[in-house]
């Protein structure tokens, strides 16, 4: 689950609201972060939260927190405030909730 040689893709909303290096850094926790550390689902949460000015992405399972990664991109209030990377088993996609219906 969550292969990186697997095609990957972010959603309209996901791009247009988030810089691309933001939308790296979901796929780099994915891989260097997460895998190998905790059992993954094929729907992995993140909370998008304001860390004194910069971004930070709070890990979520079973609507509990599990960790928190720090970046060095600024926050900014137009963020989404949480998004959801699926793994469809061919192809992985980075989404708003409400774009999959969660």
């Amino acid at each position: 689950m969550f292969n990186p040689n697997e095609s990957r893709f972010a959603s309209y909303t996901i791009v247009s609201s988030l810089p691309d290096e933001a939308i790296d850094n979901v796929w780099y926790i994915i891989d260097n972060d997460l895998q190998g550390v905790f059992q993954l689902s094929n729907l992995i949460t993140f909370n998008l939260v304001n860390n004194d000015g910069n971004l930070s992405y709070d890990f979520i399972q079973g609507n509990e927190l599990v960790a928190t990664f720090d970046s060095p991109y600024p926050y900014d209030n137009g963020y989404p405030k949480s998004l959801v990377v699926y793994d469809s088993g061919g192809r992985q996609i980075i989404a708003t909730p409400s774009e999959i219906n969660l």
